[in-house]
């Protein structure tokens, strides 16, 4: 459950404890398909919020960050590796996109758009048509 904080802002971390953050409600929510969310996250996709820069705060450790060409600077926790937070000033100037995922409660935001679809694997697009179980299938 998404911890109690002032102005109904949003609390997440990583899944080890050790790097904990609060934020504003998001200005947008999406998918993400790139290639290189694939990679740095190991995930066909990634659900991102992006969030006004202002309105997130880092409340317990410090993520380490890493670069593959100087501007889009990826934020996770060096213990566990969870991805948290990515932020590109030259493609989205003043916003902190953050995984969704990482959310005390991940169902308070939901995307509301896919992107960088011309990325994506091919096999994603009809994942919702595969057979789905509970658990694992006996």
């Amino acid at each position: 459950m998404v911890e109690a904080v002032s102005n109904s802002r949003l609390t997440g971390g990583c899944r080890c404890g050790a790097v904990r953050y609060e934020t504003d409600r998001p200005v947008h929510a999406a998918v993400c398909h790139c290639e290189d969310c694939r990679r740095s996250s190991g995930a066909p996709m990634v659900g991102w919020m992006g969030v006004e820069a202002g309105g997130f705060r880092i409340t317990k450790g410090e993520p380490r960050v890493w670069s593959s060409n100087g501007q889009a600077h990826r934020h996770f926790c060096a213990t566990c590796g969870t991805g948290l937070s990515y932020v590109n000033e030259t493609l989205i100037p003043g916003i902190v996109d953050v995984q969704i995922a990482t959310l005390d409660d991940p169902t308070m935001v939901a995307p509301d758009i896919q992107v960088q679809v011309a990325e994506r694997l091919p096999w994603s697009t009809h994942i919702h048509a595969l057979p789905m179980f509970d658990r694992y299938p006996d």
